[in-house]
């Protein structure tokens, strides 16, 4: 549920002050012991090294037992009686499922502040939490750390019981490998956003490494603080994160809330209220006792679903859905060079993608396609094209050049069918792909990944079958009511001459 996700990829890399002053020493300096473990990873399978031990903390991501200690806690600790409880579902292998009647409208979970980690969450050992903030580390990677600096403290630290409840393992494309990203999804642009969040938090490892992990190595000692604990400790935010408005647009983890799972039929969020104080739900709908309760994780395509969250809604039902199309100048352009620095100039490039839902694709996709084919004697509207392709704009502009109308839907749909091509292709082949294991329970694995391929890239390619005949004939259709007009012109004006005469 991780509605911050959106800002990740321009927080993630955190710009550290190079010359933070020293931390603050307590009088009575304490330690607290770690549990050891021993494990590393890498983003690229040449150079993966074999983890010599699982993280000790969490659980199967199925276990009641872990979760029904999770909400005893939390009853203990101050969240109010609940009308729904943690079972096993059909969907999302555990969720909360409704005791009592639930009106719609009405308000649920109630979870307190106490309760919610945040950037502001008390450290079980103050010295890490003052180092990180000494160096001003931003929200994701101070949370990230956090994580692991509570879970290695097992039952010192007041979150165990929380920690215990999360998977083990995350669904998350974190954990596949390069080969599998480009065994698997060689036909979606996920594939490109999965490299480039894989990326991104090997990156801020590296940097919180390099810049304070070295320099602290008794608090943070890199049996602990390494890849496999950061990937994991990502996983978690990824999919369990929210930002909170009412709370001044915070990100946090909510305990209790992050076992609700997602449906593309219900619209409502999680925000923190005043009123009750506490972090609440307002359903959409009436449930009865026994039926799974549902939130949103935000409009979201199949594909970012995939990419935070580990799964793939049914084709069809997903009306947030989009699939990412992926289009390029041509080199061969006589004013490619014009082109490109056209589109520089309002930060796009030479090679662009844009959503296409079923119902079409956006006024940007259409001025970049007027761009692409736009012949030298129109050069003059190259910088209009161009700013109107951008959509770090925030007046949409609909421009359109009627001479070119028809090339440019040309030069769309002949993208569309080249990403049709690829997703044919990958589908004709999954049925016979050698999966080349040995292990029954990696063999189950890879089936699982090849599943989730095999879904997204039939939801994408759906899109991009619909938006094509939708945008198609849409054309035709308006040319055909142009050539009617103008038949019908010509009669009008036949006759008026035969009368006249």
């Amino acid at each position: 549920m991780a509605e911050a996700a959106r800002i990740f990829h321009t927080t993630l890399i955190p710009n550290f002050s190079q010359t933070p002053s020293p931390p603050h020493k307590t009088s009575s300096q304490t330690i607290l012991r770690r549990n050891t473990i021993r494990c590393s990873i890498s983003t690229s399978d040449a150079t993966r090294t074999t983890v010599t031990q699982k993280i000790p903390w969490g659980c199967d991501i199925d276990s009641l037992e872990n979760a029904s200690a999770l909400q005893k806690w939390l009853s203990d600790s101050g969240l109010p009686p609940q009308k729904m409880a943690i079972q096993r579902v059909e969907v999302g292998e555990r969720g909360l499922v409704a005791l009592k009647n639930i009106r719609k409208s009405e308000k649920l979970l109630f979870v307190p502040p106490p309760l919610v980690i945040t950037a502001d969450s008390e450290w079980s050992c103050p010295e890490a939490g003052e180092v990180l903030k000494q160096y001003s580390v931003p929200d994701w990677p101070l949370l990230a750390t956090y994580l692991i600096s509570e879970a290695s403290l097992m039952k010192s630290s007041r979150w165990s019981n929380y920690i215990s409840a999360l998977p083990r393992q995350p669904y998350s494309l974190l954990y596949w490998t390069r080969s599998e990203l480009d065994r698997y999804l060689e036909a979606s642009q996920i594939r490109e956003r999965a490299i480039e969040r894989i990326n991104d938090v090997t990156g801020t490892y590296n940097d919180l490494r390099l810049r304070i992990f070295s320099k602290y190595p008794h608090l943070f000692p890199e049996e602990v603080f390494n890849m496999e604990t950061f990937k994991w400790s990502f996983g978690i935010l990824f999919s369990r994160l929210v930002r909170l408005p009412s709370m001044d647009e915070r990100v946090a983890l909510v305990p209790w809330a992050d076992m609700l799972n997602h449906s593309c039929e219900v619209e409502t969020c999680l925000d923190y209220d005043k009123s009750s104080q506490g972090v609440v739900f307002t359903t959409d709908r009436p449930y009865q006792p026994g039926e799974q309760v549902f939130i949103s994780y935000g409009k979201k395509s199949n594909g970012e679903l995939l990419l935070s969250y580990g799964f793939v809604p049914k084709e069809g039902t997903n009306p947030s859905d989009s699939v990412e199309l992926s289009l390029s100048l041509k080199k061969s352009d006589k004013c490619f060079k014009e082109k490109l620095e056209a589109l520089q100039n309002h930060g796009l490039s030479a090679s662009q993608c844009f959503p296409v839902q079923i119902t079409g694709w956006p006024l940007e996709l259409m001025a970049y396609a007027y761009l692409a084919v736009s012949p030298p004697n129109m050069n003059r509207q190259f910088e209009e094209m161009a700013a109107a392709a951008s959509n770090k704009t925030t007046s949409k502009k609909d421009i359109r050049y009627p001479e070119i109308e028809e090339q440019a839907l040309q030069f769309i749909l002949d993208g569309c069918e080249s990403s049709i091509s690829k997703y044919t292709k990958f589908l004709q082949g999954s049925g016979t792909m050698d999966l080349d294991v040995t292990s029954p329970k990696q063999l189950n694995r890879k089936l699982f990944l090849k599943q989730l391929a095999v879904d997204l890239c039939t939801s994408e390619r759906r899109i991009l079958f619909r938006s094509q005949y939708v945008r198609t004939h849409l054309f035709f259709f308006c040319n055909l009511i142009i050539l009617l007009s103008v038949s019908k012109a010509l009669k009008v004006y036949c006759h008026i001459g035969r009368t006249s005469l």
